[in-house]
C-alpha cells in the first residue's frame, strides 16, 4: 500500500489562508436558500406554483414540506424559470405598456430580513411624485399574513446589477411580505405604470390564493 506523506504547510501559507478568508468575507452572502426548482416556459403562466418554484401538478404529489407554499400565478401571465438560486419564482407580465416582471424570493425560514425593513428598501427603489406617500396594508389570507406595499414614480437604477442600468419614468412597483410558518416570501413586481396599474388586482388575487403546500 503507497502512503502520502502529508506534508506541514509553510509559514508563508499559514499566513496567506487567513488574508484569503477576509477577502472573502468582505461581501456578506446571501442566506442559504434550497435550490429552486425551474419553471418551464411552454407552461404559461397558470399556476399555483409552490415556493420550490414547481408548477403544481407536474410531479406526483409529495408530502408536505416546511416552508413550502403553493400560490396561482395570473393565467395571462407568461411563468419563466428562475434567473437565481434566491428566487422561487418568476413570471412577465404583459400590458399596454413594456412587459413588466414578477419575482418571488425565498432565503429560507426567518431569511430575508423584517418587514418594515423590506416595505421601506422598496419605497427607496423608487423616486416617487411629490406629495404622494405610499402606505402599506395588510391582510389575513389562508392563515397567512401579508404586508404589501404600492409605489409609482420613477424606478432607480440597480447597483446590484439585477435592476435597470437607468433611471425608469412612469413605473410601478409593487411589493409583498408574506409571513407565515416556514416563511417570510417576497413578492415583487415591476414595470411600466400602464402595465403594472392593470394587473393591480391580479398581484392582489395571487396573494390571496397563497396557501400552505
Amino acid at each position: 500500500m503507497i502512503r502520502k506523506a502529508l506534508l506541514p504547510l509553510s509559514p508563508i501559507l499559514l499566513l496567506l489562508l487567513p488574508l484569503a478568508a477576509c477577502k472573502q468575507g468582505d461581501e456578506t452572502p446571501p442566506p442559504p436558500t434550497p435550490e429552486a426548482g425551474s419553471v418551464s416556459q411552454d407552461a404559461g403562466g397558470v399556476g399555483p406554483i409552490s415556493s420550490r418554484g414547481e408548477k403544481v401538478g407536474d410531479s406526483p404529489a409529495q408530502p408536505p414540506q416546511d416552508g413550502a407554499i403553493d400560490f396561482a400565478v395570473p393565467a395571462n401571465w407568461q411563468s419563466e424559470p428562475p434567473a437565481s438560486s434566491m428566487r422561487i419564482a418568476q413570471a412577465a407580465i404583459p400590458g399596454p405598456g413594456e412587459p413588466g416582471s414578477l419575482v418571488v424570493f425565498y432565503f429560507g425560514a426567518g431569511g430575508g430580513g423584517g418587514v418594515e425593513a423590506n416595505i421601506q428598501r422598496w419605497i427607496d427603489q423608487m423616486e416617487v411624485p411629490a406629495g404622494t406617500s405610499p402606505a402599506p396594508e395588510t391582510f389575513e389570507a389562508n392563515g397567512y399574513r401579508v404586508t404589501w406595499i404600492d409605489v409609482p414614480g420613477t424606478l432607480k437604477p440597480s447597483t446590484m446589477g439585477t435592476g435597470p442600468a437607468t433611471e425608469q419614468p412612469n413605473s410601478r412597483l409593487l411589493g409583498a411580505v408574506v409571513e407565515g410558518a416556514g416563511g417570510p416570501w417576497f413578492f415583487k413586481a415591476t414595470g411600466p405604470d400602464s402595465t403594472i396599474s392593470a394587473e393591480r388586482d391580479n398581484f392582489l388575487a395571487m396573494l390571496k390564493s397563497v396557501r400552505a403546500k
